[in-house]
């Protein structure tokens, strides 16, 4: 029989062989908590703690599975964001902390403005906010903003089903009431399936193809394409879409907050002008454009 001491350095050298060690740590610290129910601390406190062999095969069977590039967010079945514990598969993107920034401008802009303290209004005659997030995968955005604006009516729309499974699964996890619809947003013809809204919120796929061979190899070979890849002719093709979507379903003084790719916000920015919105580009804690706020 092994302690977990052993087991666990053991873990983090063979990681050490494709992740840096601050990286390898944080990923066995996580495994060694969700598969051997054992915490840092208690870790620390208790080297000599013996692992049975049930255990010792499960971290191994997860160790060979990372070691294949494998993220381990999609091992656990699990990613955190916003505070929220979220399920995960191979058919939704993996929740990243940028996005955690897009929510934050969200929540900030319905607090800061004309809404009442609670959330709960919108305009003088009473109506209720709506939001729509577009391409929501696991939810993770339609979820974190409902539980910051409980009052707000959001509704989630995804091209795929298997996502919007996860998605559905994630809302009820939270006790969140999300409108969800399966409908492929680049198709103009369903835009009719839709009302109009205050908000429009979306982290769409951006990444052109092209860039494939800059990611590494745990995104490109696990994480879903339509997720994250746009044809190289046309990168901007939601962004172009959300500008002519917002024509009929974008309220009076609505607005809409989406995630950009680092080094394209400004052909963000101009397709947006060109629909006379007015734009501001904010940076992410990285100092990089990550996001744009487009209104009228």
């Amino acid at each position: 029989m092994k302690t977990i001491d052993v087991v666990y350095n053991g873990f983090v050298e063979q990681l050490k062989t494709i992740y840096d060690e601050r990286e390898a740590n944080n990923i066995a610290d996580w495994v060694f908590e969700s598969i051997a129910k054992n915490k840092r601390l208690d870790r620390i406190t208790n080297r000599q703690k013996v692992l049975n062999n049930s255990t010792i095969q499960k971290l191994n069977n997860a160790l060979q599975h990372l070691l294949r590039h494998k993220p381990v967010q999609y091992i656990l079945g699990e990613a955190w964001f916003y505070k929220m514990k979220l399920k995960v598969n191979e058919h939704v993107l993996i929740p990243r902390p940028e996005t955690e920034e897009l929510v934050e401008w969200v929540v900030e802009e319905v607090r800061s403005t004309k809404y009442d303290v609670r959330c709960t209004k919108l305009t003088t005659d009473n109506s209720q906010l709506t939001i729509l997030d577009i391409g929501t995968g696991s939810g993770c955005i339609a979820i974190a903003l409902k539980r910051e604006l409980q009052k707000a009516e959001l509704s989630a729309i995804d091209i795929s089903n298997d996502a919007l499974l996860v998605a559905k699964q994630n809302a009820a996890d939270q006790n969140e009431e999300i409108n969800f619809l399966q409908l492929d947003f680049l198709n103009e013809r369903d835009w009719s399936l839709l009302p109009s809204f205050d908000f429009i919120v979306s982290n769409p796929p951006y990444i052109p193809e092209n860039e494939k061979s800059k990611l590494a190899k745990n995104v490109v070979d696990h994480e879903p394409d339509v997720a994250l890849f746009v044809t190289d002719n046309d990168p901007f093709i939601f962004y172009k879409k959300f500008a002519s979507f917002a024509d009929n379903h974008l309220k009076e003084k609505g607005k809409i907050f989406v995630e950009v790719h680092e080094d394209y916000s400004k052909g963000v920015q101009k397709i947006f002008e060109e629909k006379n919105f007015k734009i501001e580009i904010k940076k992410d804690i990285y100092g990089k454009d990550r996001m744009v706020k487009a209104y009228k």
